[in-house]
């Protein structure tokens, strides 16, 4: 045997080679590693958020992005203003989909249609 693979199914230890397939002992179950490996990159990628900012640019965990729109912040007296650059942004999944700390404001969700790349 040339590495150990666990049994996707039961998380056996025991699974042994016969051709190109891997047999589980323990609950009989059956699988070829490298479609096994396939389809949970397939699965990683279809999971994958895709955020994209004002301009259609694509945004990842980590970004620096700028404000385009002065936006009203409930309980503050004053909005965020135009040109605030944000750093480090993290995306989620809902309609405000950036979550981030904003320079004089604190943490904040916001929506990735009133910011850009920066």
């Amino acid at each position: 045997m040339s590495e150990q693979t666990d049994c996707p199914q039961c998380s056996s230890p025991y699974a042994y080679p016969m051709g190109e397939i891997m047999i589980c002992p323990e609950c009989n179950h059956e699988w070829n590693p490298q479609i096994q490996a396939d389809l949970q990159a397939q699965a990683k990628q279809a999971d994958e958020l895709i955020v994209k900012d004002a301009n259609g640019n694509r945004l990842a965990n980590g970004d620096d992005v700028t404000i385009i729109k002065s936006l009203p912040v409930k309980g503050a007296p004053k909005p965020i203003k135009i040109g605030t650059k944000v750093n480090n942004i993290t995306l989620v999944d809902g309609d405000h989909n950036i979550s981030c700390k904003v320079p004089g404001f604190g943490a904040m969700m916001l929506k990735s249609e009133f910011v850009k790349k920066a």
